[in-house]
């Protein structure tokens, strides 16, 4: 996903990673649809550990960081296979009749797209090790202060505080 050029704020990313590493193909961990907006909020993986990771997540074992990724003024929606966690390839590309982005994610477990304006937001960064099975349940160290002293794992899907809000 060519999504660094549609963030509304790339220094969540960028102070990790230093320059904002592409989604093309990724681990998609959860939708959240969300009708006040109305607005989908993707949970993915990042590729690649990134070098100015905290001390503590190195000494943690930490190997991979993941975020959400909100969309905006969603419209023409389609999910037609979820069955997560999946792989997924993502593509966006302008909207040429109006105004956003088209986006696409699509993998063995997964046929999503949508068009959305063109601001993304991206919120909840967090490092976990993945499990054999690539699992992410188990500790996660988050980057947020308030992420960080609310939760020491990912919290069950109905915390809207935490899916709907970044």
């Amino acid at each position: 996903m060519t999504y660094s050029r549609y963030l509304m704020n790339p220094e969540k990313i960028s102070a990790l990673f230093g320059e904002i590493p592409e989604v093309t193909e990724t681990r998609l961990r959860s939708i959240n649809l969300n009708w006040r907006g109305p607005t989908v909020t993707l949970r993915v993986d990042l590729p690649g550990f990134p070098q100015r990771a905290p001390q503590e997540w190195i000494d943690a074992g930490m190997d991979t960081v993941q975020c959400h990724f909100q969309f905006l003024a969603v419209h023409n929606l389609s999910l037609r296979r979820w069955d997560p966690p999946t792989d997924a390839r993502f593509e966006t590309e302008r909207l040429t009749v109006r105004q956003g982005m088209h986006v696409s994610a699509v993998g063995t477990g997964v046929d999503l797209s949508f068009d959305s304006s063109d601001s993304v937001l991206v919120g909840h960064l967090s490092a976990f090790r993945s499990h054999p099975d690539g699992s992410d349940d188990g500790p996660h160290m988050y980057v947020s202060r308030v992420d960080s002293r609310r939760h020491t794992s990912l919290p069950q899907t109905d915390e809207k505080t935490f899916y709907e809000r970044l």
